[in-house]
């Protein structure tokens, strides 16, 4: 089992929808020992990937400004620290920056610029939410703080930096499906995808402009039945939805009590129950 140090992990620079940073102590007694590269199809928040510190890693995304987040962390920090430290978090400002993507040339602005405006709005916004429109603009409302939010923290910052330089880290964005041929047969894969609704109100994967249904759902148990099919561990965080418990009903499903805390609806954060599948004994790792 992996060691978490709660007090020392680095921690994710941004809030990120369905962020495991609270359910990290009961995840990780699921983890499997002895692994050599740790591979994270959707990183999100990087909440797991930052605390079992494996020396090697292949992270993914494929949110292209949340991974340029990442280069940029790895390769230019000081230059996107010196760019946050000039945002201010007022009305005029939020909008402005907001309304990046709406230029013309926006995908001219450097890479600095791209991760600078995504830290900066997850920062601001409300509930740390990314949302976006059915263009693809970000279209959260700037959020309502009792004190003004910290902007640029330099000193978590520069901890990611290093994490990701210490370690030998592979930042990709791309399908995950893409990734298949480049996992390593004792490689240890963690999935953490948009979950499969336990509704047809209770959805909630418009945080890109892409749609996880039934389908995207079918794909993925097929891209986990294929890497089982190569002897390559992994294991899933998903809903309690019926089509979970039909769809990996070969693997191992374990139920975890977890927290719910980015939701548009105070009502809906709290308690919740989760899946966690994998394909090799839990039991073993406990």
């Amino acid at each position: 089992m992996q060691e978490l140090d709660p007090l020392h992990a680095v921690k994710p620079f941004i809030k990120w929808v369905g962020g495991k940073r609270r359910s990290l102590p009961k995840l990780m007694r699921y983890v499997p020992r002895d692994i050599s590269t740790y591979v994270e199809p959707f990183v999100g928040g990087g909440a797991m990937f930052f605390a079992l510190k494996f020396k090697r890693a292949l992270i993914n995304d494929s949110n292209p400004e949340l991974m340029a987040a990442y280069r940029v962390l790895k390769d230019k920090p000081y230059e996107l620290i010196e760019l946050l430290k000039t945002f201010k978090f007022d009305k005029e400002n939020y909008m402005a920056i907001r309304s990046w993507d709406k230029e013309k040339d926006f995908s001219k602005r450097s890479d600095v610029e791209h991760a600078a405006r995504l830290i900066y709005l997850l920062k601001t916004c409300f509930n740390g939410l990314y949302r976006v429109s059915a263009k693809n603009y970000f279209n959260t409302p700037m959020g309502k703080f009792t004190f003004e939010p910290k902007i640029c923290n330099e000193e978590s910052l520069l901890a990611v930096h290093n994490y990701l330089k210490q370690n030998d880290t592979e930042i990709r964005c791309c399908s995950y499906v893409e990734l298949f041929k480049d996992i390593p047969d004792d490689a240890f894969v963690y999935l953490d995808p948009p979950y499969a609704p336990l509704s047809k109100t209770s959805s909630f994967t418009s945080y890109q402009s892409q749609v996880w249904n039934d389908s995207a759902q079918r794909t993925l148990a097929l891209f986990c039945t294929e890497l089982d099919k190569r002897g390559i561990r992994f294991m899933q965080s998903n809903s309690t939805a019926p089509i979970c418990f039909e769809l990996y009903k070969k693997f191992n499903i374990t139920t975890l009590n977890a927290k719910r805390f980015i939701n548009s609806d105070g009502a809906g954060r709290g308690d919740i129950k989760e899946l966690v599948i994998t394909n090799y004994d839990v039991d073993s790792v406990l």
